[in-house]
C-alpha cells in the first residue's frame, strides 16, 4: 500500500510540474528569451566561448526541460497577500483561528512553511524567467563587436533581430556579424631600451607566437607577452615587469579592401620604480647571484643578530642554538646557486623542493639587489614544523559484514629524524564492529574486531646503496624514498585474515603533469586463521556443494557428513566435516559419481583451496600517470596511467642458488607458504569534455591482466580483479559480475582479465544538486590459469560478447571539499543470460542496483 502512494505521490508531482506555464510570471508586453542564436557571415556560430558574451541567456534546463523556471512559477507571487486575503474572506475566519490557536499564533501560521516558506523555497532553487531585455541586447553586440576586433576584423559590424514567430509570448534573438576582412601582420619591428633585454629576444625570436602573415589576433599577443615574461625572467632579469611590455599597430584599420595589413611595433621600456611618491626609471640589467643565506628557525617576532651562522659550499646558514639539520639537505633544496644569474624556475622549484621536505612551513624568499643593481642576495627563511605531533581519527561505518562499525586511529608523527628531513609516522587502527552473521559464536553486541598498525619512513630522496641518484633524478624532480610496514588482525571477519605488508619504494615528478612510481619490494603475507569457516562465508558455494550433494544423501558411506535442516525437512552438510568428507570422498572414487558432478566438485574445492591457501607475494612494480589537468576547475583534460608488476621472480632467482623446500604438488615454499609468481600490466585512461560552461562527459577505459607461471597457476585474490559496484558498472554489486557469462556463482567473483569502459554525462540539476546520466560496460574472465570453466574463461575475440552494459542515472551534491553520489544502474545486456533474453531483461526498477559513493568515480 505504501509503495502505491508512492507512485501516486510521484505521479502527482510530475502532472504538478509538467503542467506549469513557462509564461505564467512573464506580462503581457514581455517576452520570455528561448534561445540566442549568433550569425557570422551567415554563418552559425556554436562556440561555447562566443556565446558566454551574450548577457542575456535563456532559463537552464534539464535535459531540454527548464525545471528551474518551472519550480519558480510554482510559487505564490504575493504569499502574504493571499494568506490575508484567505484569512479575511470569511468574517469570522480570523476569530475563530485566535480563538483556538491565539492571536501569536496566526501571526506566525502567515509566516509558516505552509503559507510563505515553501514559495520562497522554490523561488530561492528555481529562477525567474529570463524576459528579454534590449538594453543588455545591446550590450552583447558590444561585447561581440569588440570580441572579433580582438580577432582581426577591426571593421565588423553587428545588428540582431528578435524572432516572436514561436509560441506566444516566447521570442529567438538572432545576433548577426558582418565580419568583413581581417587585418594580417605585414612586420614586426622592436623598439627595446634595454641591451640585455635586446640581445635575450633576439636569440629567442624563433619561438614568438606572432609572426609576419599572420592575422591579428589579441591570443597571440598575450601569450607573447607571457612568454618574454618567462623568457626575460629566466635569464637573469629578476625584477622585470610584464607592464613594461606593450604593442603599436601602425596602418589604418579603418579602410575597407582586401590588402589589410599592419605593421608590429614591440615596445620595452625599462623598469619603473615608485619611490618618495616619485616615479623614477633605469634600465633592466642581468642579475647574478652574490650570497645566499638560508635562516633555518625564522620567525616574525626573533631578530636575526643573535643567530649562530656556519658556511657550507656556497651558502651561509644561520641557525639558533644548535643546527638541528644536516647542511646538505638544506642546500640539495635550493636551485639558486652563486655566481649564477637568475633563473625564475629555480626559485619555483626551490619553494616546491622546500615544501616537500615536509619539516618547514611555505618558505620566504627575499632578493636584495646591490647599489649596482645587479647582484642579488638571496634570504631563504624557514619555519620549522613541530618536530612531532599527534592525530586522532574516528569513524563510524556500515557495510554488508557489519551493520555498525566503530573504528579508533591514532597516529604520531616525528620529523627530521635524523636530521635529513626524514618523516617518520606511526599509526594504528582498532575497530569493533557488531554483525548478526549467525556463523558467529560469539554472543555479544559488538562480536567483530579489526586491528592493524602502519610504520612510513619518508626520505626526501631517492636511496639506493653505493649510488648518488641525483645525477639520474634530480632534485627538482621531488623525489622521495618510502619505506613502510605495517599488518592487520581479524577476529570473527570471514576467514580472520592477518596480513603483513611491507613496501620499499621511490616516487618521482618530472613536471606537474608526470608522476612515476616504483617500488623495488612490495611483500604481502596473508595468512588465513580459520580456513575451516571457508564454506560459512562463502554461502553461494556452499549452496553449490550442498546441491551436488542432495543426490548423495542415501549413500550410507555419507551418512555421517549430513545433519538436518532446523524445520526438520531436508539434510544439508555439516560445515567443515561433512563438506571436506564430501568433497574428498567425491575426487577420490570412493563412491561413484557423474562426470558433471566430478568436474563441479573438483572445481569447488580449486577454489577453497585457492581462498583458504595463505598467500606470500614478493613483487616489484612501476608506474607512470601524465595528465594535462590545469586546475579543480579544468574540465578539458585527460589522465593516463601504466602500471607494470612482477612478483616472484627474486624468490625464483635464489632458488637457483639456494634450494627452497617443496610442497607436494612441487610448489616452491618459503616460510612453509608457496610463493606467487606472476606478471601484471594495468592501461587505464580517463578522458573529460565540457560541452557548456556547466555540463560534462567523461570518458574511462581500463584494461588489465595479470598472467600466473613459474610457481603459480592462479592469481591470489588480493591481486585479482573483480566487476561491479559504485566505482565500476554500476549495474551490479560488488564482486557479482562474472567471471564471463557465469551468473554469480560465487560471493565473491574475480578473475585475472578485466576490460572496462564507462561514459557518464554530468549536468546541474538545482544548485548544489548535480545529475548524470552514465552507461557501463565490461567484465572479467580467467585467462592463462587453472580455471576450465568455459562460461568463465576468455578464449578469443567472440568472448567480447560476454562484456555487460548496464546504464542509468545518478544524483550528486556538492558539498565543495567532496561529493556524495547516489547512483541507479539497470543492467542493460546481460551476458549471463540466455542469448535471447540478454536485452533489457531486468530493464526495471524492481531489478534497479542503487551504489553510494564518494567523489566521482573517475
Amino acid at each position: 500500500m505504501l509503495f502505491n502512494f508512492t507512485k501516486i505521490g510521484l505521479l502527482l508531482l510530475v502532472i504538478a510540474i509538467t503542467s506549469c506555464n513557462a509564461t505564467k510570471r512573464v506580462a503581457d508586453d514581455e517576452l520570455l528569451l528561448t534561445k540566442n542564436l549568433i550569425y557570422a557571415d551567415s554563418v552559425k556560430i556554436t562556440n561555447e566561448d562566443i556565446h558566454s558574451l551574450i548577457f542575456q541567456k535563456p532559463n537552464s534546463a534539464l535535459l531540454g526541460y527548464p525545471l528551474r523556471l518551472n519550480l519558480y512559477n510554482l510559487a505564490k507571487k504575493n504569499p502574504d497577500s493571499s494568506f490575508q486575503a484567505w484569512l479575511h474572506k470569511k468574517e469570522k475566519r480570523e476569530q475563530r483561528l485566535i480563538n483556538i490557536l491565539s492571536k501569536k499564533q496566526v501571526e506566525r501560521l502567515g509566516e509558516s512553511f505552509l503559507v510563505k516558506g515553501a514559495s520562497v523555497w522554490l523561488k530561492n532553487i528555481g529562477e525567474p524567467p529570463m524576459v528579454i531585455d534590449t538594453s543588455r541586447t545591446r550590450r552583447s553586440l558590444q561585447r561581440l563587436n569588440a570580441y572579433y576586433k580582438s580577432k582581426g576584423y577591426f571593421n565588423n559590424s553587428t545588428t540582431y533581430e528578435i524572432d516572436t514567430s514561436l509560441r506566444k509570448q516566447r521570442a529567438i534573438i538572432n545576433y548577426k556579424l558582418d565580419l568583413g576582412t581581417p587585418y594580417v601582420i605585414d612586420s614586426i619591428s622592436t623598439k627595446i631600451t634595454s641591451s640585455a633585454l635586446d640581445s635575450i629576444n633576439n636569440a629567442n625570436k624563433s619561438d614568438s607566437f606572432i609572426k609576419p602573415g599572420q592575422r591579428i589576433d589579441l591570443d597571440n599577443f598575450n601569450s607573447e607577452r607571457e612568454r618574454l615574461t618567462n623568457l626575460f625572467r629566466n635569464n637573469g632579469i629578476h625584477n622585470f615587469q610584464e607592464s613594461s611590455i606593450s604593442y603599436d599597430l601602425i596602418g589604418d584599420t579603418t579602410k575597407l579592401g582586401n590588402n589589410q595589413k599592419l605593421d608590429i611595433l614591440l615596445n620595452i621600456e625599462d623598469l619603473k620604480t615608485r619611490t618618495d611618491n616619485a616615479l623614477s626609471t633605469s634600465e633592466y640589467k642581468i642579475h647574478t647571484f652574490k650570497k645566499i643565506n638560508i635562516y633555518t628557525d625564522y620567525t616574525f617576532n626573533n631578530g636575526l643578530d643573535s643567530l649562530k651562522k656556519v658556511d657550507y659550499k656556497d651558502f651561509t646558514i644561520y641557525y639558533q642554538g644548535k643546527l638541528r639539520y644536516k647542511p646538505k639537505t638544506l642546500t640539495d633544496a635550493v636551485f639558486l646557486k652563486k655566481d649564477s644569474i637568475y633563473r625564475e624556475i629555480n626559485r619555483i622549484r626551490t619553494y616546491r623542493q622546500i615544501t616537500n621536505l615536509n619539516t618547514f612551513k611555505y618558505p620566504n624568499i627575499e632578493f636584495v639587489a646591490d647599489s649596482t643593481a645587479s647582484e642579488l642576495t638571496a634570504n631563504i627563511y624557514l619555519s620549522p614544523r613541530p618536530k612531532y605531533s599527534l592525530g586522532t581519527d574516528f569513524d563510524v561505518t556500515h557495510s554488508n559484514i557489519q551493520f555498525l562499525g566503530i573504528g579508533f586511529s591514532p597516529s604520531l608523527q616525528a620529523r627530521n629524524l635524523f636530521k635529513g628531513a626524514e618523516n617518520l609516522s606511526i599509526s594504528g587502527r582498532i575497530s569493533i564492529g557488531a554483525s548478526s552473521d549467525p556463523d558467529i559464536a560469539d554472543n555479544r553486541f559488538f562480536n567483530i574486531l579489526e586491528m592493524g598498525a602502519d610504520m612510513n619512513l619518508n626520505l626526501p630522496r631517492i636511496w639506493f646503496p653505493f649510488l648518488k641518484t641525483s645525477r639520474i633524478i634530480p632534485n627538482y624532480m621531488l623525489p622521495k624514498t618510502k619505506l613502510s610496514i605495517g599488518t592487520s588482525f581479524q577476529q570473527n571477519i570471514g576467514l580472520d585474515k592477518q596480513t603483513l605488508n611491507s613496501v620499499f619504494g621511490y616516487n618521482w615528478s618530472p613536471s606537474d603533469f608526470i608522476k612515476n612510481t616504483a617500488e623495488l619490494l612490495n611483500v604481502q603475507f596473508v595468512r588465513n586463521v580459520n580456513p575451516d569457516r571457508f564454506f560459512a562465508v562463502y554461502e553461494s558455494t556452499y549452496e553449490s556443494l550442498d546441491e551436488i550433494a542432495d543426490n548423495y544423501e542415501t549413500e550410507p558411506a555419507l551418512a555421517d557428513y549430513f545433519k538436518t535442516t532446523d524445520d526438520g525437512t531436508d539434510l544439508q552438510l555439516i560445515i567443515p566435516e561433512g563438506t571436506t568428507g564430501f568433497t574428498n570422498t567425491i575426487l577420490n572414487g570412493e563412491v561413484s559419481s557423474s562426470e558433471t558432478d566430478y568436474e563441479d566438485v573438483s572445481s569447488i574445492e580449486e577454489r577453497r583451496v585457492r581462498l583458504t591457501e595463505n598467500n606470500l607475494i614478493f613483487a616489484s612494480n612501476y608506474t607512470f600517470t601524465k595528465n594535462n589537468k590545469s586546475g579543480t576547475a579544468d574540465n578539458d583534460f585527460y589522465q593516463f596511467r601504466l602500471k607494470l608488476e612482477s612478483a616472484g621472480n627474486l624468490l625464483s632467482g635464489i632458488s637457483k642458488i639456494i634450494p627452497f623446500y617443496t610442497s607436494e604438488d612441487d610448489k616452491l615454499l618459503v616460510f612453509n607458504v608457496p610463493f606467487s609468481q606472476y606478471i601484471k600490466t594495468e592501461l587505464d585512461y580517463i578522458k573529460h569534455w565540457s560541452t557548456s560552461r556547466t555540463n560534462v562527459l567523461a570518458f574511462r577505459s581500463f584494461l588489465g591482466i595479470a598472467i600466473p607461471y613459474g610457481n603459480s597457476d592462479n592469481i591470489p585474490f588480493v591481486r585479482s580483479y573483480f566487476a561491479g559496484g559504485s566505482n565500476d558498472n554500476r549495474a551490479w554489486l560488488p564482486y557479482s559480475l562474472g567471471p564471463g557469462r557465469t551468473d554469480n556463482i560465487n560471493d565473491f567473483n574475480e578473475a585475472n582479465l578485466k576490460i572496462a569502459f564507462n561514459l557518464e554525462y554530468r549536468f546541474p540539476i538545482v544548485g548544489d544538486i548535480k545529475g548524470a546520466l552514465f552507461a557501463d560496460a565490461g567484465n572479467i574472465w580467467n585467462v592463462l590459469d587453472n580455471v576450465t570453466d568455459e562460461k568463465a574463461t576468455f578464449e578469443n575475440l567472440r568472448s567480447l560478447g560476454d562484456i555487460a552494459l548496464g546504464t542509468g542515472l545518478g544524483i550528486r551534491y556538492d558539498f565543495t571539499y567532496f561529493v556524495f553520489r547516489l547512483d541507479m544502474g539497470l543492467k542493460t545486456y546481460n551476458p549471463a543470460e540466455e542469448s535471447s533474453k540478454r536485452w533489457f531483461r531486468d530493464y526495471n526498477l524492481s531489478n534497479a542496483v542503487f551504489n553510494i559513493g564518494i567523489n566521482y568515480p573517475f
